[in-house]
C-alpha cells in the first residue's frame, strides 16, 4: 500500500477547504436570496408575495445544488449534514466543519441584509404564528419530508445530478408554500439562526434548531422502508461511498 506523501496531504487539505468554502458560499446565497425576498416583500408592500418567496427559496436551492453539488454535496443545511451522518453516508469528522461553514454563511448573509435594510425588525427570521408546539411538529414533519427526498435522490452524501436539483428545490418551494404562513417552513437550522441572531429574535429559535434536526434524523427510517436493503446503514448507500 502506497504511503501518503506530503503532496497528497496538501491536496487533501485543499480539497477539504474547497468543500467548506462551498458550504459557506452556498448557505450565504440561500439565506441572502430567501430571507432577502421576505425583507424586500415587506419593504415593497407585498410585491413579491408569499408565492414569490416560496419560489425564491426553491429556485435558489436548486441552483446551489447544480453549482456546488459536485464540490461539497450542497448540504447548505446543518440538518441535512446531521441526517447524512446518522444514515452513515458521511463521516463524523466532517459534521462540525460543515455545520460551522453553514452557520457562518447564514450569519454573513443576514449581516449583509442588516446593512442594506437597517430598519427591518426580523430580517426574514422564522417565527411561529400560532402555538409553539404546532410549529415544532410542523418543522419536524417538513424536515423529515425534505430529508427523505434528499436521501432518495442523492448519491452517498452528495446532492447532485439533474433529478436532485429539481426534486429538492421543488420540495423546499412546496413546503414553504403551504406551511410558511404558520411556522416559517425553515427546515434548516442555519437559515433560522442567521436572521434570528442578527435581528435579535431568538426567543423561539430553539424550535428551528431542534425540530429540524429531529426531522432529518427520522427521515432515515422512511428511506430504509422504500430503498434497497442496507440503505442508510452503511456508507455504500445509493451506490457511492462519501468522500473522506
Amino acid at each position: 500500500m502506497q504511503k501518503p506523501t506530503h503532496e497528497n496531504h496538501v491536496l487533501d487539505g485543499a480539497t477539504k477547504m474547497k468543500k467548506y468554502a462551498a458550504e459557506v458560499l452556498g448557505t450565504y446565497i440561500l439565506v441572502f436570496a430567501g430571507t432577502g425576498a421576505i425583507v424586500i416583500n415587506d419593504v415593497s408592500g407585498g410585491q413579491i408575495t408569499h408565492v414569490g418567496i416560496a419560489l425564491t427559496f426553491g429556485l435558489v436551492v436548486m441552483a446551489i445544488i447544480y453549482a456546488i453539488g459536485d464540490v461539497s454535496g450542497a448540504h447548505i443545511n446543518p440538518a441535512v449534514t446531521i441526517g447524512f451522518w446518522v444514515a452513515r453516508r458521511t463521516e463524523g469528522r466532517e459534521v462540525v466543519p460543515y455545520i460551522g461553514s453553514q452557520c457562518l454563511g447564514a450569519l454573513l448573509a443576514s449581516g449583509t441584509l442588516k446593512l442594506l435594510f437597517m430598519d427591518h425588525k426580523t430580517l426574514g427570521a422564522t417565527l411561529p404564528s400560532g402555538p409553539l408546539m404546532q410549529s415544532f411538529i410542523l418543522e419536524v414533519i417538513l424536515t423529515a419530508m425534505l430529508m427523505f427526498v434528499v436521501f432518495c435522490v442523492s448519491t452517498g452524501a452528495k446532492e447532485k445530478g439533474i433529478t436532485a436539483g429539481i426534486a429538492v428545490g421543488g420540495v423546499v418551494a412546496l413546503e414553504a408554500l403551504f406551511a410558511g404562513p404558520i411556522c416559517g417552513a425553515s427546515m434548516n437550522p442555519a437559515r433560522s439562526l442567521g436572521p434570528a441572531v442578527v435581528s435579535g429574535n431568538v426567543d423561539t429559535l430553539w424550535i428551528y434548531l431542534t425540530a429540524t434536526v429531529l426531522g432529518a434524523c427520522l427521515a432515515r427510517f422512511g428511506c430504509q422502508l422504500v430503498q434497497a436493503p442496507g440503505c442508510c446503514t452503511s456508507a455504500e448507500c445509493s451506490g457511492e461511498a462519501p468522500e473522506a
